[in-house]
């Protein structure tokens, strides 16, 4: 892929919302041919950024997503969100 070559988005990949709204989002994609995984930075339709991680880091990206979430399972503010709600009175 050239720089400001436009791809069609393929047929493995994912888009996520932002929390923050605003039609920003953040697409992955897998682009094989490359040996890469791109992720994209999104505002509604126009790409504001590319970070294209090669397929071999891919491992230690997700182990730290993993790894991550696994600290945040014995968060207080993570139990406090799984706790039981009372019905307001």
């Amino acid at each position: 892929m050239d720089r400001g070559e436009v791809v069609a988005f393929p047929s493995r990949g994912e888009v996520f919302a932002d929390q923050r709204g605003e039609a920003r989002a953040l697409r992955l994609a897998w682009h094989t041919e490359a040996d890469v995984v791109v992720l994209s930075l999104w505002h509604a339709d126009r790409c504001t950024g590319t970070f294209r991680l090669p397929v071999a880091d891919v491992p230690r990206f997700v182990q730290t997503l993993v790894e991550g979430l696994g600290s945040m399972a014995g968060s207080p503010a993570k139990q406090a969100a799984r706790a039981p709600r009372t019905a307001a009175r």
